[in-house]
C-alpha cells in the first residue's frame, strides 16, 4: 500500500524545493493537501510523480499538472492570506485546495460537469470550506463573484481574453502559462490603473485549457 504522508513529503523535498519552490506557506499547503484524491483511482499510486496526470476522460485532454510546474506558478502569483482568488480552469479541485490553504477565499470555475462535480465531491469531503465550484466557459471568467485580488489560470493559453484582465481588483494579479509545448512560459499579469503590465517568470510546458486556442487564421 503506497503511504501518501510520505509521498507527500518526497514531492516537496524532491520536486518543489529543488525547483526554486521557496514560499514556506506553499510547501506546507502541498504537503498537506491529499493529491492523491484528486486523480482517477487507477492514477492514485503514481499521484506524486513529477508528471501531468490525466484527469476526466481522455477525450477531454485535461490533467493535472505536473507538481514543481504547479507550485512555480503559485508562487508567481504572491498570493496574500487576505486575497480572493479565481481558479479558472479547477478540474478536480486540486489547486483551489491548495490555494484555500494561502488565500481568504477561492471561486473555482470548470466548464466540465463531469470534473466540477468531482472537485464539489472533493472539497466538501475535506471540509474546505473557503473554495466553492461554480460552472461557466472558462475563457469568460465568473464576473458576477469578481473583481478578484488574484485570477490563476490552471493550464496553458493561446490567447488571454480581455474579459479575465477585466475581473482583476487595482492591483490584482493574474498568472497563466502562455503557449504550447516548448514555447510555453508562465508569466505573471499586473493591473495597475487601466493598464496592464506582464513579466515574464519561467518556461513551462502545459496542457492547454478549452476555449483559449487561437483562431484559425485564413491563409491566401
Amino acid at each position: 500500500m503506497t503511504d501518501f504522508d510520505q509521498s507527500r513529503r518526497k514531492m516537496v523535498d524532491n520536486q518543489l524545493r529543488t525547483n526554486d519552490v521557496t514560499d514556506h506557506r506553499i510547501l506546507d499547503a502541498m504537503e498537506v493537501v491529499p493529491r492523491e484524491r484528486f486523480v482517477p483511482a487507477a492514477k492514485k499510486a503514481v499521484a506524486y510523480i513529477d508528471e501531468d496526470l490525466p484527469i476526466g476522460t481522455s477525450e477531454s485532454g485535461r490533467v493535472l499538472i505536473k507538481p514543481h510546474i504547479f507550485g512555480k506558478l503559485v508562487q508567481l502569483a504572491e498570493i496574500r492570506e487576505e486575497d480572493v482568488v479565481l481558479v479558472v480552469g479547477a478540474g478536480t479541485g486540486y489547486s483551489s485546495a491548495v490555494i484555500s490553504k494561502l488565500a481568504a477565499s477561492v471561486v473555482a470555475l470548470e466548464e466540465n460537469e463531469d470534473l466540477a462535480k468531482i472537485a464539489t465531491d472533493v472539497l466538501v469531503d475535506l471540509g474546505i470550506e473557503n473554495a466553492v465550484v461554480v460552472e461557466g466557459p472558462l475563457s469568460k471568467g465568473y464576473a458576477s463573484e469578481g473583481p478578484f485580488d488574484v485570477i490563476f489560470v490552471d493550464g496553458a493559453v493561446e490567447v488571454l481574453p480581455d474579459d479575465l484582465i477585466s475581473q482583476l481588483k487595482p492591483d490584482g494579479r493574474l498568472v497563466a502559462v502562455e503557449g504550447i509545448g516548448g514555447a510555453g512560459t508562465a508569466k505573471l499579469y499586473q493591473r495597475s490603473g487601466d493598464a496592464v503590465s506582464s513579466r515574464f517568470g519561467f518556461n513551462a510546458s502545459v496542457g492547454l485549457l478549452p476555449g483559449f486556442s487561437k483562431a484559425a487564421e485564413f491563409v491566401f
